[in-house]
């Protein structure tokens, strides 16, 4: 699922220069979650997201590795193809971007999609990544037919773990040996969260929260 900068991945930075601040386009918010907003992923986020990537946290517990800034603008630009998947930057009230989220591997058919979450160095620790994962399943369940959510990431991860417990996730095995990082192979936790479970959260949903942006 996510990395949460934490890291959690079934599929974490640098901030933004001041120059970047200044000049990147207005967003348009289309979800709200505790303190956050999401707003569509757009080819102009590249180079943010190429300095997240780029972070050693998310490279030690994601597993991703370094690759130019071209090479990422052209995966955003196949996710953004991608039929089967919805990606968004998670903002503050202000605007400012403190993480990319996605509903990945969706199929309506069978009610399933997986989570990925990457958070900012800086905006880590502080309850956001809840947050916007707990934003994310409201959408999911509360907008569109899914019945389970599912998210992988390192079984190393605390982190990224606890933020899916947070969100009422439950870790339902170990797919051993799965990802190979770094010259080792590494085990990878699958947690999920069906819509019975999500109905039992004691929380408000995203749609009854005030307006945050």
């Amino acid at each position: 699922m996510t990395d949460t900068g934490a890291g959690t991945g079934k599929a974490a930075a640098a901030p933004e220069s001041a120059d970047t601040e200044d000049t990147e386009p207005p967003r348009t918010v289309c979800w709200q979650g505790r303190g956050i907003t999401f707003a569509p992923l757009d080819l102009h986020d590249a180079e943010l997201i190429h300095a997240w990537r780029s972070d050693p946290v998310i490279a030690r517990e994601v597993g991703t590795w370094p690759r130019s800034p071209s090479a990422v603008r052209g995966r955003i630009e196949r996710d953004l193809d991608d039929g089967d998947r919805d990606d968004f930057l998670v903002l503050l009230p202000d605007g400012t971007p403190l993480g990319h989220i996605a509903l990945t591997e969706q199929n309506i058919v069978d009610g399933s999609a997986a989570i990925m979450l990457m958070l900012a160095p800086a905006h880590r620790g502080q309850g956001y990544g809840t947050a916007a994962v707990d934003a994310l399943v409201d959408l999911a369940f509360g907008e569109m037919p899914m019945y389970r959510v599912e998210a992988e990431t390192h079984t190393t991860n605390t982190a990224a773990q606890g933020v899916l417990a947070k969100a009422g996730f439950v870790r339902e095995g170990v797919r051993r040996s799965a990802c190979l990082h770094h010259g080792r192979r590494h085990d990878l936790g699958v947690h999920a969260l069906l819509r019975a479970e999500w109905e039992a959260l004691d929380r408000p949903r995203s749609w009854d929260l005030p307006g945050t942006g």
